[in-house]
């Protein structure tokens, strides 16, 4: 069972276990032409790299997903391509389902939604976690979206990230990143 006080050294061994984007992306089969089609089209704006590149130290982000979500598909490969323009972070991979542990610590509701991205710091230790959808369109889904009917309901979560193109999940998470280095400099 994950504990979050895990030993920065376990820890550190599942994070390096993980995938970057490009060997998760090869390797999906569900999804795979959509997800090949995010990565090659996602860029980092310049505001945001020089935002994380003036964190202080290095920062890891390990992210939960399966190649099946609609939501990690439209906000990891963005947020990929913030970390490859990046000087001070790196993301990787790691299947939900392959560790129930790591998720059941990140729940969101009680539910294993996906994806999540764990913070970690320099040495492997967790910071904080984001996830499963930027903050608007999760609170619009668990409210005036459960009024539709599923298919519909999906329809405007798509819509929704078309307009948005990552850029709320990418604002999100470096506040969040933000937020940890001056809490730890603190």
């Amino acid at each position: 069972m994950y504990d979050p006080a895990e030993t920065d050294h376990a820890m550190r061994a599942r994070y390096e276990r993980g995938q970057t984007l490009e060997q998760f992306v090869a390797g999906a089969t569900a999804n795979q032409e959509l997800w090949a089609s995010f990565a090659k089209r996602k860029v980092a704006s310049s505001d945001l790299v020089n935002r994380v590149n003036r964190l202080p130290g290095r920062r890891h982000l390990l992210v939960l997903l399966e190649d099946w979500c609609g939501d990690a598909v439209n906000t990891i490969p963005a947020l990929a391509a913030l970390v490859d323009a990046s000087t001070t972070v790196d993301l990787r991979i790691l299947t939900r389902d392959a560790n129930p542990d790591l998720m059941d610590a990140h729940l969101t509701n009680g539910t294993r939604s996906i994806p999540v991205v764990i913070v970690l710091d320099d040495a492997y230790h967790e910071l904080g976690w984001w996830g499963p959808r930027p903050q608007p369109l999760q609170s619009w889904v668990r409210s005036e979206g459960q009024a539709l009917e599923k298919s519909a309901r999906y329809r405007e979560v798509r819509r929704w990230y078309a307009r948005d193109r990552a850029q709320t999940t990418l604002a999100e998470i470096l506040i969040l990143l933000e937020a940890r280095s001056t809490a730890r400099a603190a």
